[in-house]
């Protein structure tokens, strides 16, 4: 998605040239196919081939991964993600960063 995302369309070749660590052709077909079938992404034939472009806003999709992880590794728990994340990095969080998640906080709590 992010690679879609970042240049509005591209063939599954291009989709995994722009990957970091890319997976097998075949993952990366699956993975596509797959995205389609959830209503993600859509593909337009160009001969041969395949063009896919995102359907979903960036932001919809960044919603969507996030609720499927706190799902799977989270038990549904934002707070149990946030200590797992804070554990890890705290050590690299600015004091911007830090204001802005008490901000956060403190707004969950008022509403």
């Amino acid at each position: 998605m992010e690679v879609l995302h970042r240049t509005g369309k591209a063939t599954a070749a291009e989709v995994r040239a722009a990957m970091q660590d890319a997976p097998s052709d075949s993952a990366v077909r699956t993975t596509l196919r797959i995205l389609e079938e959830k209503g993600h992404i859509r593909h337009q034939e160009d001969g041969a081939r395949y063009v896919y472009s995102p359907v979903v806003s960036r932001q919809a999709a960044r919603r969507s991964a996030l609720r499927s992880m706190l799902t799977t590794f989270f038990n549904g728990s934002p707070a149990e993600a946030m200590a797992a994340l804070l554990d890890e990095t705290s050590r690299q969080l600015s004091d911007e960063e830090l204001n802005r998640l008490e901000k956060l906080v403190r707004k969950a709590r008022e509403s």
